[in-house]
């Protein structure tokens, strides 16, 4: 399993949100609701140097809105499919924006099914502590799928 550790302040993602509570399908659903209707916030998302989308999340966090990893054994919690913006914007009607605290975290390329369990077991093993959500991340140039996972907290100023 490949991974790096990396910093990343706290961020904004503006995108379609729903929770385990809606079933099985839900965060399918929610992707699809995102890429059917994109066009409404593509004018908000951050852009590199080229005009190129940096990425697109599925960023998560516990039924309380702290930020925290899903409860019940990671199997209950909210979701939301989005794109990085700018802290300034608001989302239009029908999209949802949350700020994501400030982390360092460790990212694993997931290029397998249980990737999810995988990461868990290779934490449970190393003995690492997570302090918030796992969040997905999908690079628009590569096409590949990484796993955020929070292991500190970064200091607020």
């Amino acid at each position: 399993m490949k991974l790096e550790k990396c910093k990343k302040e706290s961020f904004v993602v503006i995108g379609k949100e729903g929770s385990t509570l809606e079933g099985n399908r839900f965060i399918l659903n929610l992707w699809n609701e995102f890429s059917d209707h994109f066009s409404e916030i593509e004018h908000l998302a951050k852009k590199d140097e080229k005009g190129n989308l940096l990425g697109f999340w599925g960023v998560a966090s516990d039924f309380s809105r702290s930020f925290k990893p899903w409860e019940k054994n990671f199997t209950q919690g909210y979701y939301l499919v989005g794109v990085e913006c700018d802290e300034n914007v608001q989302p239009p009607v029908g999209w949802t924006k949350w700020v994501i605290p400030g982390y360092e975290y460790l990212v694993f390329l997931t290029d397998a099914e249980d990737a999810l369990s995988n990461v868990l077991d290779y934490l449970t093993f190393s003995n690492i502590n997570i302090v918030g959500a796992i969040h997905d991340f999908t690079c628009p140039k590569t096409g590949k799928d990484y796993m955020y996972v929070p292991i500190k907290t970064l200091n607020i100023d």
